[in-house]
C-alpha cells in the first residue's frame, strides 16, 4: 500500500467531477491525515483539495484505502459521512463583498460557494445540483431547478422583490422562500423623491442647457408647479410606499394611493386618502409605481391607466420593470398624454440602448439604483447569511414569503 496511488472523482461541489489524483498515503502532508494502523488497512480522513483549493475545518470522508488500492474511480459522494451544507452564491453583476455571509454560516457549519450568473435552468442545476441553499440577486429559480435539487431547502433573495423565484412551485416543493424586504427601505423612497424633485425642479435639463452654454435663469418645460398644493398618487402603499408617502407629505402635497391589499388603518396612520386605481390616473399631478411584480400586477400601469392620466402629469417607477408597458408609455409620452417618466426599472435589465424611452428629452433614466447605498449593501450578505443559517439550523426564517410551508402537515424539505 505504501506510495500507491488512486483517483478520487469529486462530485460534492456543483457536481464538478473534478479528478483527483493523490497519495494512497501521505507522510506528514497538509492534505491527508493518516488515522490508526491496521495490519491490513489503513483509514485516511480527507480534509484536503477539491480543484486546487485546500479545503478548512471539515472532515469530509473516512476513505478505505483496501478499496481504492486498484486505482479505480471512486464516487466521492457514495463515500461522504460528514457533508457540510452547500450555500450557493450567484449574484450576477452585483459585486458584494460576502465574507460575513460565510462568518453567519460558520455556526451551521456550512460551505459557500460563488458562482456567475446564468438564466439557462440546465446550467442552474448542473452548477448546483448538491445546493442545500441558493443566494441569488437576479437568477431565475425555476420549478425545474428546485425539482432537480433535491437537497434544497431554501432561496433567498437578496433583495425585497422575488418574482425571480416560483413561489408557488417552491411551496409545493417544500422549498422556503426569504427575501430581505426592509434593507433598502429609505433608499429607495428618497430615490423617488430625487426623480420627483429632479422633474418639477427641472433639474436635468438646465444641467444639460448649462453645459451647452444656456443661461435662461428659469425652469424650463411645463411642469414647474410649487409642488405644495398638487397631488400625489403612490400605488402600493407597502413599507416602500408608506416611507414614500411621508416624504411628499413633508412637501405639503396632498397624497393619495391605491393598494387593496393594505388596511385603513395604514392609510389613516399616513395621512393618505384611499382611491381607485382609475381615480389615482386622474387626479395625480406625479404618480410613483412601489407594487411587487406579479401576474397581477404585470402591465399593470398601462394603456388604459395612460388615457385616463392628467397630460401634465409625471410617472415615477422603482418598483419592477414590467409593472408598466413601456410600449404604451412610449406612445403615451409621443402622444402628450403625459408629460414625462422617470424610471430606474425597466421591462428588460440592462435597457437595451434601442429602447425608444432613451431617445425621448422627457424621460430620465437610472440603472435599477434606487435600492443601493453602502450601508444598506454591506449589510446584505449577513442578513443573507443569517436567514441561511436559521434554516439549516431548524429556526424559522425571519421574513418567509411563503408562510404555508410552516403550516402543520405541510411538505417541507427544512426541518
Amino acid at each position: 500500500m505504501d506510495g500507491a496511488r488512486f483517483h478520487l472523482r469529486h462530485v460534492g461541489l456543483g457536481g464538478a467531477g473534478a479528478e483527483l489524483a493523490v497519495d494512497a498515503v501521505a507522510r506528514g502532508q497538509d492534505d491527508f491525515l493518516a488515522l490508526g494502523h491496521g495490519d491490513e488497512r489503513r483509514n485516511v480522513r480527507m480534509e484536503a483539495i477539491v480543484t486546487g483549493r485546500r479545503l478548512i475545518s471539515q472532515t469530509l470522508a473516512t476513505v478505505d484505502l483496501d478499496a481504492l488500492h486498484d486505482g479505480s474511480p471512486v464516487d466521492y459522494a457514495a463515500i461522504m459521512t460528514d457533508k457540510p451544507p452547500h450555500v450557493y452564491v450567484i449574484l450576477g453583476n452585483a459585486q458584494w463583498d460576502f465574507a460575513d455571509c460565510q462568518t453567519a454560516l460558520s455556526r451551521v457549519p456550512a460551505r459557500m460557494f460563488s458562482l456567475p450568473q446564468t438564466e439557462v435552468e440546465d446550467e442552474m442545476i448542473a452548477r448546483t445540483r448538491d445546493a442545500d441553499a441558493l443566494v441569488v440577486s437576479s437568477a431565475p429559480v425555476t420549478r425545474g431547478v428546485m425539482s432537480a435539487l433535491e437537497g434544497l431547502k431554501v432561496v433567498v433573495r437578496t433583495g425585497v422583490g422575488y418574482d425571480v423565484i416560483d413561489v408557488p412551485a417552491a411551496t409545493e416543493l417544500g422549498v422556503i422562500v426569504v427575501n430581505i424586504p426592509d434593507l433598502w427601505i429609505r433608499e429607495v423612497a428618497n430615490h423617488a423623491l430625487a426623480l420627483l424633485l429632479a422633474w418639477n425642479r427641472g433639474v436635468v435639463v438646465m444641467d444639460r442647457q448649462v453645459r451647452a452654454g444656456a443661461w435662461s435663469g428659469r425652469v424650463p418645460g411645463s411642469h414647474t408647479g410649487a409642488l405644495h398644493g398638487e397631488t400625489v398618487g403612490i400605488v402600493g402603499l407597502g413599507n416602500i410606499g408608506s416611507a414614500f408617502a411621508r416624504r411628499v407629505a413633508a412637501l405639503e402635497t396632498k397624497v393619495i394611493a391605491c393598494d387593496p391589499y393594505v388596511d385603513d388603518e395604514r392609510f389613516a396612520a399616513l395621512g393618505v386618502e384611499r382611491v381607485s386605481l382609475e381615480t389615482l390616473a386622474e387626479r395625480a399631478d406625479y404618480v410613483s409605481v412601489h407594487t411587487l411584480l406579479n401576474a397581477e400586477t404585470r402591465h399593470l400601469i398601462g394603456e388604459a391607466f395612460f388615457t385616463r392620466m392628467k397630460p401634465t402629469a409625471i410617472l415615477i417607477n422603482t418598483s419592477r420593470g414590467p409593472v408598466v408597458d413601456e410600449q404604451a408609455l412610449a406612445r403615451a409620452l409621443r402622444d402628450k398624454r403625459l408629460a414625462g417618466a422617470a424610471l430606474d426599472v425597466w421591462e428588460e435589465e440592462p435597457v437595451a440602448a434601442s429602447n425608444p424611452l432613451l431617445k425621448m428629452d422627457n424621460v430620465i433614466a437610472t440603472p435599477h439604483a434606487a435600492y443601493y447605498s453602502s450601508a444598506a449593501v454591506a449589510q446584505i450578505p449577513g442578513r443573507c447569511g443569517e436567514e441561511v443559517a436559521r434554516v439549516l439550523t431548524g429556526q424559522r426564517a425571519r421574513n418567509v414569503v411563503n408562510p404555508e410551508v410552516y403550516a402543520p402537515g405541510a411538505a417541507r424539505r427544512a426541518r
